[in-house]
């Protein structure tokens, strides 16, 4: 059963990672998709590829979500394609992972504008759209680290945590269009980032989860089809933690 037929999603930061998982579970539940990415063009034009090779519209955008001005123009531009946006993810995140005595301004500036900033720029320029469309479901990626904190990212942590009061209000605010606006915060998640890590580490990580194990992009992307699809019609303000039970 396909839970997204028809409808059109835009996708942040996808060409690698969870974000490239979340293109493809959509794009296997029937949505067309519009991803943007910053710099790997070989990366994002393989996607746009095993897209459309599942029968999809999909269209891939170099877009910096941090920039007000591009996210206005990357709206614009998916409209021109898309007739409409009736699902936004939030994906797009860096980390410059740093204990407080060691952590720069420019460490700290650099990952609130590009994780939280870009959740202003990007619901600010497809508000308008789906305020028309009295239709909407915006999903915002914020992180386990958002709820409880973690020691050498207090600047992750900020902007994850950020994210979560971001889209409370987001909630309030744009409920009674029918717009809906949710978080998902993923815990430990394996993807080519984590397979860089001493497997001690890693074996470490997974003993101190309830499951047993880490996540998978896949486990992300389940979530979000499900905020993205009308099952989720009567859910916004909510924090789904897809953790295996780190945070209880």
């Amino acid at each position: 059963m396909k839970l997204l037929e028809g409808k059109n999603a835009i996708i942040t930061g996808a060409s690698r990672g969870i974000g490239r998982g979340i293109a493809l579970t959509f794009a296997q539940h029937g949505a067309n998709i519009a991803f943007t990415f910053s710099s790997s063009v070989e990366a994002a034009n393989e996607l746009e590829k095993e897209l459309r090779d599942m029968g999809v519209k999909a269209m891939g955008y170099q877009s910096n979500a941090a920039s007000f001005e591009q996210a206005q123009q990357l709206i614009e531009n998916v409209l021109k394609e898309f007739d409409s946006i009736d699902i936004l993810v939030n994906n797009a995140g860096i980390t410059r992972d740093n204990l407080l005595m060691r952590m720069s301004e420019e460490d700290f500036d650099k990952v609130i504008e590009v994780n939280l900033k870009s959740i202003f720029n990007m619901t600010k320029a497809v508000q308008r759209t789906m305020l028309k469309q009295r239709r909407g479901s915006i999903i915002n990626m914020s992180s386990v680290v958002g709820v409880q904190g973690n020691a050498g990212q207090s600047n992750y942590a900020a902007s994850k945590a950020g994210i979560i009061g971001f889209s409370k209000s987001m909630a309030l605010e744009l409920g009674s269009r029918n717009i809906r606006t949710n978080v998902i915060a993923p815990g430990f998640i394996e993807t080519e980032m984590t397979g860089k890590l001493d497997p001690k580490v890693v074996e470490g990580w997974r003993d101190a989860i309830p499951l047993k194990r880490g996540g998978t992009p896949q486990d992300v992307a389940n979530a979000c089809v499900y905020l993205g699809s009308d099952l989720s019609s009567y859910v916004t303000g909510q924090v789904i933690h897809v953790d295996g039970g780190m945070h209880t």
